[in-house]
């Protein structure tokens, strides 16, 4: 699991209503569980409720229950008996301290019945673009986006489009890096980073590190086993990747000359007198395994 800082860990109500789309909330809760935040689920009673007539899954809470959270997410998939339930809706509205909302597919619409999108820009499921615009005419919906961020309110498109917009999340909260480690982990190669409509000065993008600047690192190493280690470029995604025994593993730029793995262990690359990278450590002043070329 990634390890969060004390002051970055969030609490992650997810509502699910019988009928929620499997992935629509399993995927992002993939992306913030790996991420080391707290999920748990809530819906408007205790009892079973059954994602896509398949999926037995059982709430934790209820709405009469529920403890607060620092983050409110909601699904699609009948979202309707959620969104069209003034229980819900008031509940929803209740939640003072919320940081966050976020929603994926017609989660949407639980939103904007509660008027949480009224004045903002938003998406959803892509069959149920035109009846958002039509059913609730202060929002402005966006077509062909996968997500939207309006700074503390979250939409996402449909489906797999919940994971971009969970990774996002975790870009802002806790840094670029961070969401790289977990799409890794996730084996998520979807994901293209920054692929979606931000309206906030909260841009995990924009301080990022060139490929010129990455190309000094390039070359062969020495290794802990004794072998060798390539140190190459990923021009695509721009991050640099350890290749070893045919395995690649991505290396993410943090500051300087101080990147880190996939596990978050740092790696310090040195320098000699005249700004030639001359090979790198696991610790600080631990012991340097030199560039061979």
């Amino acid at each position: 699991m990634v390890l969060v800082k004390k002051s970055d860990s969030k609490t992650i109500a997810f509502y699910l209503q019988d009928g929620v789309e499997v992935l629509d909330f399993a995927g992002p809760m993939e992306v913030f569980s790996y991420a080391g935040y707290k999920v748990f689920t809530v819906s408007e009673t205790k009892a079973p409720i059954k994602s896509q007539g398949i999926l037995n899954v059982v709430p934790d809470y209820s709405i009469e229950d529920a403890p607060q959270a620092d983050i409110l997410a909601f699904f699609g998939g009948n979202a309707s008996s959620a969104a069209q339930n003034p229980e819900v809706i008031e509940w929803v509205n209740n939640q003072k301290d919320v940081q966050y909302h976020f929603s994926v597919c017609t989660g949407a619409f639980v939103l904007a019945e509660a008027g949480i999108l009224n004045g903002k820009t938003a998406t959803t499921f892509h069959s149920a673009l035109d009846n958002l615009e039509s059913s609730y005419p202060k929002i402005d919906v966006r077509k062909n986006v996968r997500f939207v961020d309006n700074g503390n309110v979250i939409t996402t498109a449909g489906i797999s489009a919940g994971i971009d917009g969970a990774l996002h999340m975790v870009a802002k909260l806790q840094g670029l890096n961070a969401a790289k480690r977990t799409a890794y982990y996730m084996e998520y190669d979807n994901w293209k980073i920054g692929d979606g409509l931000i309206l906030t000065q909260e841009n995990p993008y924009k301080k990022t590190i060139s490929a010129t600047d990455l190309k000094p690192f390039i070359g062969r190493y020495e290794f802990e086993d004794g072998s060798h280690v390539e140190i190459r470029l990923n021009d695509q995604d721009v991050h640099l990747y350890a290749r070893i025994q045919k395995v690649n593993y991505p290396i993410y730029h943090e500051v300087g000359d101080t990147f880190s793995n996939v596990l978050n262990e740092p790696v310090f690359f040195k320098r000699d007198i005249s700004n030639q990278v001359i090979g790198y450590a696991l610790s600080q002043n631990g012991k340097v395994y030199k560039k061979l070329k």
